[in-house]
Protein backbone atom coordinates (compact mmCIF):
# COMPACT_ATOMS: atom_id res chain seq x y z
CA UNK A 1 0.00 0.00 0.00
CA UNK A 2 1.33 3.52 -1.04
CA UNK A 3 0.78 6.57 0.72
CA UNK A 4 0.08 10.15 0.10
CA UNK A 5 3.33 12.15 0.09
CA UNK A 6 1.28 13.97 2.32
CA UNK A 7 1.60 11.36 5.14
CA UNK A 8 5.17 9.62 4.35
CA UNK A 9 8.28 11.19 5.18
CA UNK A 10 10.32 9.01 2.91
CA UNK A 11 9.81 7.56 -0.53
CA UNK A 12 8.82 3.68 0.05
CA UNK A 13 11.40 2.44 -1.98
CA UNK A 14 13.87 4.43 0.87
CA UNK A 15 12.29 2.59 3.56
CA UNK A 16 11.01 -0.77 2.39
CA UNK A 17 14.56 -2.35 3.26
CA UNK A 18 13.98 -1.44 7.23
CA UNK A 19 10.41 -2.77 7.03
CA UNK A 20 12.16 -6.16 5.94
CA UNK A 21 13.98 -6.70 7.99
CA UNK A 22 11.60 -6.70 10.61
CA UNK A 23 8.64 -8.50 8.33
CA UNK A 24 11.20 -11.20 7.34
CA UNK A 25 11.63 -12.65 11.15
CA UNK A 26 7.78 -12.71 11.34
CA UNK A 27 6.74 -9.14 12.61
CA UNK A 28 3.33 -8.17 10.76
CA UNK A 29 3.12 -4.02 10.15
CA UNK A 30 -0.25 -2.20 11.07
CA UNK A 31 -0.09 0.21 8.64
CA UNK A 32 -3.78 1.91 9.48
CA UNK A 33 -5.21 2.90 13.05
CA UNK A 34 -8.17 0.38 12.43
CA UNK A 35 -5.32 -2.37 12.07
CA UNK A 36 -3.35 -1.17 15.59
CA UNK A 37 -6.49 -1.61 17.27
CA UNK A 38 -7.37 -4.73 16.21
CA UNK A 39 -3.92 -5.92 16.92
CA UNK A 40 -3.47 -4.59 20.26
CA UNK A 41 -6.71 -5.10 21.87
CA UNK A 42 -5.85 -9.21 21.61
CA UNK A 43 -5.53 -10.94 24.24
CA UNK A 44 -2.18 -12.04 25.01
CA UNK A 45 0.93 -11.13 24.37
CA UNK A 46 2.11 -8.56 21.77
CA UNK A 47 5.44 -6.98 20.59
CA UNK A 48 5.34 -3.77 19.18
CA UNK A 49 8.67 -2.07 17.42
CA UNK A 50 8.17 1.53 16.50
CA UNK A 51 10.34 1.30 13.53
CA UNK A 52 12.37 4.41 11.99
CA UNK A 53 15.06 5.60 9.22
CA UNK A 54 17.35 6.78 12.27
CA UNK A 55 20.88 4.79 12.66
CA UNK A 56 20.01 3.97 16.17
CA UNK A 57 17.02 1.78 14.56
CA UNK A 58 19.41 0.63 12.17
CA UNK A 59 22.14 -0.19 14.27
CA UNK A 60 20.99 -0.98 17.94
CA UNK A 61 17.07 -1.43 17.53
CA UNK A 62 16.04 -3.65 15.08
CA UNK A 63 19.20 -5.51 15.44
CA UNK A 64 18.20 -6.13 19.02
CA UNK A 65 15.18 -7.30 18.66
CA UNK A 66 16.32 -9.68 16.31
CA UNK A 67 18.89 -11.20 19.29
CA UNK A 68 16.07 -11.25 21.48
CA UNK A 69 13.80 -13.20 19.62
CA UNK A 70 16.32 -15.62 17.99
CA UNK A 71 17.78 -16.40 22.12
CA UNK A 72 14.18 -15.92 24.46
CA UNK A 73 12.71 -19.41 25.25
CA UNK A 74 9.80 -17.24 26.01
CA UNK A 75 8.09 -14.98 22.70
CA UNK A 76 5.16 -13.27 22.59
CA UNK A 77 1.77 -14.38 20.95
CA UNK A 78 2.17 -11.27 18.06
CA UNK A 79 4.99 -9.52 16.78
CA UNK A 80 3.62 -6.00 15.32
CA UNK A 81 5.41 -2.82 13.93
CA UNK A 82 4.48 0.29 12.74
CA UNK A 83 6.66 2.56 11.44
CA UNK A 84 7.50 6.58 12.38
CA UNK A 85 7.47 8.82 9.68
CA UNK A 86 5.70 6.97 7.37
CA UNK A 87 2.55 5.91 8.30
CA UNK A 88 1.78 8.39 10.85
CA UNK A 89 -1.95 7.99 11.85
CA UNK A 90 -1.04 4.21 12.44
CA UNK A 91 1.90 5.14 14.62
CA UNK A 92 -0.10 7.76 16.87
CA UNK A 93 -2.48 5.02 17.43
CA UNK A 94 0.10 2.58 18.60
CA UNK A 95 2.28 5.18 20.53
CA UNK A 96 -2.02 5.86 22.49
CA UNK A 97 -1.37 2.30 23.81
CA UNK A 98 1.77 3.16 25.35
CA UNK A 99 0.49 5.04 28.32
CA UNK A 100 2.82 6.98 30.57
CA UNK A 101 5.04 7.00 27.44
CA UNK A 102 6.39 10.10 25.26
CA UNK A 103 6.57 9.45 21.89
CA UNK A 104 9.87 8.02 20.69
CA UNK A 105 11.19 6.28 18.08
CA UNK A 106 12.63 3.97 17.62
CA UNK A 107 10.85 1.95 20.69
CA UNK A 108 9.96 -1.60 21.53
CA UNK A 109 7.16 -2.19 23.24
CA UNK A 110 5.45 -5.70 24.88
CA UNK A 111 1.62 -5.50 25.84
CA UNK A 112 -0.30 -7.96 27.39
CA UNK A 113 -3.57 -7.95 27.36
CA UNK A 114 -3.79 -4.36 25.41
CA UNK A 115 -1.58 -3.24 28.40
CA UNK A 116 1.89 -1.85 27.89
CA UNK A 117 4.16 -4.54 30.53
CA UNK A 118 7.27 -3.03 29.19
CA UNK A 119 9.08 -0.18 27.25
CA UNK A 120 12.21 0.43 26.13
CA UNK A 121 12.39 4.27 25.10
CA UNK A 122 14.88 5.92 22.33
CA UNK A 123 16.59 6.97 25.17
CA UNK A 124 17.66 3.49 26.59
CA UNK A 125 18.39 2.02 22.69
CA UNK A 126 20.83 5.37 21.37
CA UNK A 127 24.30 5.00 22.14
CA UNK A 128 23.87 1.03 23.45
CA UNK A 129 24.77 -1.95 21.93
CA UNK A 130 22.23 -3.99 20.28
CA UNK A 131 23.33 -7.12 22.50
CA UNK A 132 22.43 -4.94 25.24
CA UNK A 133 19.22 -3.95 24.51
CA UNK A 134 18.56 -7.78 23.12
CA UNK A 135 19.32 -8.82 27.16
CA UNK A 136 16.55 -6.26 28.50
CA UNK A 137 14.12 -7.32 25.88
CA UNK A 138 14.33 -10.78 26.58
CA UNK A 139 14.35 -10.76 30.12
CA UNK A 140 10.97 -8.91 29.92
CA UNK A 141 10.06 -11.82 27.29
CA UNK A 142 10.79 -14.27 29.64
CA UNK A 143 8.93 -12.35 32.43
CA UNK A 144 5.93 -11.63 30.79
CA UNK A 145 5.55 -14.36 27.53
CA UNK A 146 6.18 -17.12 30.20
CA UNK A 147 3.03 -19.49 30.09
Amino acid sequence: MKLPMSQAMYPEELVQPMRAELTQIGFQELRTPDAVDESLTEQGTTLVVVNSICGCAARMARPAVRIALDNATAKPDRLTTVFAGQEKEATDRARSYFTGYPPSSPSIALLRDGQIVFMLERWQIEGRPAPDIARDLAGALEEYCST
